[in-house]
């Protein structure tokens, strides 16, 4: 049995950037069971004329201003919607090409290209679409989630001697030889399929060499082949999938957002704890690196034993 574990990041690794934490998510599935889960996410992205488009999850939640100036916007049909959408953007290029700056100009052209495929949807079905897909793979019982959730403010890399992109990787490596390595019965072996970002596609492939020869800090690499597969997400619908759920995770540890995260747990790597008296499963697969005293759902989860001491 070969598992494919495809993997995506949420927030910037710089510190400070853009967020405040960097999630690194990997969601593994065996290969014989990925035509499944393909069809199950396409029947999802029909219903809202979606198929052939990239699901950025980013993207699709966030407001776009125009809809709510096009009068009667979400009584239209579909395509034309589309087309008030694209004469209002046409409109406003022309307006702020005027301009003595050409920044607003290109920002405008770049987060119309983003969200150019989502137009014909109100931001109520832009949610109900990524709800369903996170639902659909919640009922995934093949599927296992594997992720690093690292508060920047509490991440020293002197102490690691690793960057906080290079801990979440070592992590999610780690955890994804583990859960294949439990597996005694049947060789079990697994690839990783990476986003091509290429600002650390070297990097990563380095590492992954490296944990061949020497395996990490907390594991041999013995069932994972190769090195990562690097693939571009608008092309390969699982690394899309890994997109929604690291974005969903960092969303609840910056923000406190359940709606998605929550379905998705339920994927998270368990064993039972034997040192435990009653039966208790621990999420091994995930981790949030943060304050000691955090109480969110994934580090109850993960350290279960703080949640009974109390």
């Amino acid at each position: 049995m070969t598992y494919l574990c495809y993997v995506d990041e949420s927030g910037t690794p710089d510190v400070p950037g853009t967020s405040s934490h960097f999630v690194l998510a990997g969601l593994a599935i065996p290969i014989e069971r990925w035509q499944e889960a393909d069809r199950a996410i396409t029947a999802i992205l029909q219903k809202y004329d979606l198929e052939d488009g990239e699901v950025h999850t980013a993207w699709l939640l966030r407001g776009y201003p125009e809809q709510g100036k096009i009068a009667g916007f979400e009584a239209m049909s579909r395509l034309e919607r589309r087309a008030a959408v694209h004469r209002y953007r046409a409109s406003e290029l022309l307006r702020l090409r005027k301009m003595k700056s050409p920044k607003p100009a290109r920002q405008a052209k770049k987060t119309y290209a983003h969200t150019e495929e989502y137009t014909h949807l109100t931001r109520d079905e832009r949610r109900a679409v990524v709800v369903e897909i996170a639902q659909c793979i919640s009922g995934w019982d093949f599927a296992v989630l594997f992720f690093e959730a690292i508060d920047k403010l509490h991440f020293d890399p002197i102490k690691t001697g690793r960057s906080i992109g290079e801990q979440a990787f070592e992590q999610l490596v780690s955890r994804f030889e583990q859960f294949l390595a439990r597996n005694n019965e049947l060789p079990v072996h697994g690839l990783l399929v990476h986003d091509n970002n290429h600002t650390i596609a070297k990097r990563h492939t380095q590492m992954m060499r490296e944990f061949h020869k020497q395996g990490t800090l907390w594991a041999r690499i013995d069932r994972i082949n190769e090195t990562p597969m690097f693939v571009d997400s608008k092309l390969t619908r699982m690394v899309q999938m890994a997109d929604l759920c690291s974005y969903a995770i960092r969303r609840y540890v910056e923000n406190g957002e359940t709606e998605l995260i929550k379905p998705l747990l339920a994927r998270t790597d368990t064993v039972n704890d034997r040192k435990s008296a009653t039966p208790t499963l621990v999420a091994v697969g995930g981790r949030h690196f943060a304050k000691m005293n955090c109480e969110c759902e994934i580090c109850i989860a993960h350290t279960p034993w703080r949640k009974q001491a109390k």
